[in-house]
């Protein structure tokens, strides 16, 4: 039977309907075998040569480099060179200039993705991604960073060579915004974090979780909007991506390589988005939040529906999923 489900941390509603993909473990994509783009027309195989030197920092070296940071050509804002977004109204229209800030890190290897990177050089993916948003709540221009990572056609991803982009953004997304909100009103309430109290629930009812380490724990939400949707997030309490120790952020990269092989593994290969959701960097001191990755493997297409309400229809059942992606596919059935 079909289930409405509410996000606790957003207030959204999705349609849990598995009977409308069969078992859980029919869902894989059925998306053809990967073919490497060729080297030869690689915009990031030689970013002098393409346009893309100097970078903003590289690594190790300048010279010897494994990554490399660089301004996006294509940016969706423009650098703001020191003036800030400006806000205009058109009648009763409002809005304000696109600047910000919009970069891509780029591995140096052509066809190692995230999750084959060894953990060092992952690590270090993470790392410049904190770098970035460190920068941004420096920056009086910047309200909101957010990495993120798209993987395959379906996904957004164009090129082949690994990239991962951040923006620098001058306002707070209204969907951030909106759970920044819930957490604080929760806190308030109950004088404790919204999600600290979903893992501890989700880890003593033990259906959901996918995988954890020391300082990080893998979950497919309770109301996962996409099916296979995971959410990894540090245990302990950390407000702030950018000034979480790096232990933490280590076992966090390791449980997203860990999911990521999963889901390779266990769905064909399917492409996907993972994305990283900051707090704030306004002058506001964001305690109530709790720093997260979100992983969205893109096996099925939002249509009418979900454009028209919000409402997302997930074919698959969290806790089948999680039990897919720990590699307990049979176990999965007794959820159909």
């Amino acid at each position: 039977m079909s289930e409405f489900r509410q996000d606790p941390s957003s207030g959204n509603w999705v349609i849990i309907a598995p009977g409308r993909a069969g078992r859980p473990t029919n869902l894989k994509s059925d998306h053809p075998k990967r073919v490497p783009a060729p080297k030869a027309t690689c915009p990031f195989e030689d970013l002098e040569k393409s346009g893309n030197w100097p970078p903003i920092a590289a690594y190790p070296t300048t010279e010897h480099w494994k990554i490399a940071l660089i301004p996006n050509k294509y940016p969706a804002l423009s650098e703001h060179d020191g003036v800030c977004s400006v806000p205009f109204h058109h009648g009763l229209y409002f809005g304000r200039t696109g600047v910000g800030f919009h970069d891509l890190t780029v591995t140096r290897d052509h066809n190692k993705q995230f999750v084959d990177l060894d953990r060092a050089t992952a690590l270090r993916v993470m790392e410049i991604f904190q770098d970035r948003a460190r920068a941004g709540a420096e920056d009086p221009c910047i309200t909101y960073v957010v990495p993120f990572y798209n993987f395959g056609p379906k996904a957004g991803g164009s090129i082949w060579h690994p990239h991962y982009q951040i923006l620098g953004l001058p306002v707070v997304p209204s969907h951030s915004a909106r759970m920044h909100e819930r957490s604080e009103s929760y806190f308030k309430e109950n004088h404790r974090c919204l999600r600290c109290d979903t893992i501890r629930a989700d880890k003593k009812e033990g259906k959901r979780v996918v995988a954890e380490n020391r300082h990080a724990i893998a979950i497919a939400p309770y109301a996962s909007r996409l099916p296979f949707e995971v959410r990894i997030m540090p245990k302990k309490h950390y407000p702030y991506f950018y000034k979480t120790p790096k232990p933490v952020v280590r076992d966090v990269t390791a449980l997203i390589q860990r999911v990521l092989r999963s889901i390779k593994d266990q769905l064909g290969d399917p492409d996907f988005n993972l994305f990283i959701h900051e707090a704030p960097l306004d002058k506001k001191v964001h305690r109530y939040h709790h720093w997260h990755a979100e992983l969205f493997p893109r096996i099925t297409v939002p249509a009418g529906f979900e454009f028209s309400t919000g409402i997302y229809i997930n074919t698959a059942d969290p806790e089948a999923a999680a039990l897919i992606l720990r590699g307990k596919a049979k176990a999965a059935r007794a959820y159909h």
